[in-house]
């Protein structure tokens, strides 16, 4: 992978994302980024590790992790499987994978998940986004857990308050697509904070 110059380059990694949309935000800005998931790469990007995502976000420095962390056992729409999920040891699994992501010894964190146990279990998201507010006219309350950042502002407040996301046929990719980070969303992630670190360090 290779460390590049950290006086010239800012290196972000976006933990448990195969699509690629904020990775490709972020290097589109001139970001050192690299994704990392279980599976490939959906676009056959180079910058992409195949790796748990524990283990690359604490092998080496980075400025920036936007981390996605499974939700299945953690999103409060799930919740009639709650009593399974705690007697069988997967939502404590869940839970655990989360919080170490959120202990990794990164200076900047985003944490993303849609509602779930996470608020109860540590504490509460500090912004909820909607696609909507960033160009896309559906629902997906989406919450973000944030260290070191300014929340999300805005960028594109359109009409359409439709639950696409949730509406979705039910098939073997179905988590797949529910899963996608909106385009708006990821490229307000990289416009703002990318723009706000980059402010922090030459003041």
């Amino acid at each position: 992978m290779g460390r590049e110059d950290r006086g010239a380059v800012m290196r972000v990694l976006v933990a448990c994302e195969y699509s690629g949309r904020v990775r490709q935000a972020f290097r589109a800005l001139g970001f050192d980024t690299w994704s990392c998931d279980l599976l490939d790469a959906e676009d056959g990007s180079p910058n992409h590790i195949k790796a748990d995502a524990i283990q690359v976000a604490y092998m080496e420095p980075w400025d920036l992790m936007i981390a996605h962390p499974p939700c299945t056992h953690l999103a409060v729409s799930g919740a009639r499987h709650f009593a399974a999920k705690r007697a069988d040891g997967r939502q404590r699994a869940a839970i655990d994978f989360f919080m170490q992501l959120a202990s990794a010894p990164i200076e900047r964190i985003a944490l993303e998940n849609p509602i779930s146990v996470i608020s109860t279990e540590w504490r509460k998201p500090d912004q909820i986004i909607q696609p909507w507010m960033f160009g896309h006219g559906e629902t997906k309350a989406t919450c973000l857990w944030l260290k070191n950042l300014p929340p999300l502002m805005p960028t594109d407040i359109v009409e359409g308050r439709e639950p696409r996301v949730h509406r979705m046929s039910p098939g073997p990719d179905r988590w797949k697509e529910r899963s996608r980070t909106y385009q708006g969303v990821a490229d307000a992630m990289a416009a703002q904070w990318g723009a706000w670190m980059y402010q922090r360090r030459a003041a």
